[in-house]
């Protein structure tokens, strides 16, 4: 895969995650809270999320299994961006 596909994969998958996350917490959600947001919530809830999901993912990922970090982030292979170097496994 081309570092750039890489790239895009490692911003989409974890958005989508974070989508899911807000929907499933949207079905849930108490009356009070959603009603107080009014229709900010949908604009609001995803991208706390997704500052919040996608940190912690690329915080763990180095303990994670190759397989859960596709998963969590679309791929375990992080992208190299010209002028840099790959990141260290220490």
């Amino acid at each position: 895969m081309s570092d750039r596909f890489i790239a895009w994969l490692r911003t989409v998958v974890p958005v989508a995650w974070s989508a899911l996350v807000a929907w499933l917490i949207s079905l849930g959600a108490p009356d009070y809270l959603t009603n107080a947001l009014g229709g900010a919530a949908e604009l609001l809830v995803v991208p706390v999320l997704v500052g919040v999901v996608y940190p912690i993912a690329r915080k763990i990922e180095a303990r994670l299994p190759d397989w859960l970090t596709r998963v969590l982030l679309g791929s375990a292979k992080p992208p190299i961006y010209p002028g840099t170097r790959p990141p260290s496994d220490g």
